[in-house]
C-alpha cells in the first residue's frame, strides 16, 4: 500500500505543477485589416471592429463575414479567411502551449473599394418624370399700368 505524501512534498508537487502551467507559452491571434480608401467601417461576424485600418483578436480559425462600409463607395460584402499554422496544428499545439515562448499568428486582409458611380441617364429620366406630375404654371399677371400724371399737377 502506498504511503500518502508528506504535506510539504504535496505543497512542493502543486507548486511545481503551478509554476510549470504559468511558465508556458501564449498564443496570440490576430487580424489585421486595411482598405484602399482607408477610413472603411469593418463589420465582422455582425460586429463592429472599427475603421481601416483595424485589427482585432480572433480564437477560431476559419472563415468570417466582413463588412466595408465608406460614404462615396459601395458597399463591401464579402469573407476573411484565417489558416491554422503549424504550431496549432494538434499534437504539436500543446507543446506551443507548454514552452515558455510566445506564438504569434497574423492574418492580414486588404479590400479594395468601389466608388459610387452617378447613374446620370437614370437621374435625368428621374427628373423630367417629376417634371411632368408638376402641375402648369398660373399665367403671370399682367402688370399694372403707371398712373398718368395730373395735369396742371406740380410746379
Amino acid at each position: 500500500m502506498a504511503r500518502p505524501l508528506p504535506i510539504p512534498r504535496r505543497l512542493a508537487s502543486a507548486a511545481c505543477a503551478l509554476a510549470a502551467g504559468a511558465a508556458g507559452g501564449c498564443l496570440e491571434r490576430r487580424v489585421y485589416i486595411t482598405s484602399d480608401p482607408p477610413g472603411a467601417l469593418v463589420t465582422v461576424n455582425n460586429q463592429q471592429v472599427g475603421r481601416t485600418p483595424t485589427d482585432f483578436d480572433f480564437e477560431w480559425y476559419g472563415t468570417y463575414d466582413v463588412v466595408l462600409e465608406l460614404e462615396g463607395h459601395e458597399p463591401l460584402i464579402t469573407t476573411g479567411k484565417t489558416e491554422v499554422p503549424a504550431h496549432e496544428i494538434p499534437p504539436l499545439d500543446l507543446g506551443a502551449t507548454l514552452l515558455p515562448i510566445k506564438f504569434t499568428s497574423e492574418t492580414r486582409w486588404h479590400y479594395t473599394l468601389t466608388p459610387v458611380k452617378p447613374d446620370t441617364d437614370g437621374l435625368l429620366e428621374r427628373a423630367r418624370q417629376l417634371r411632368q406630375r408638376l402641375p402648369e404654371p398660373a399665367p403671370e399677371p399682367a402688370p399694372e399700368p403707371e398712373p398718368e400724371p395730373e395735369p396742371g399737377g406740380s410746379r
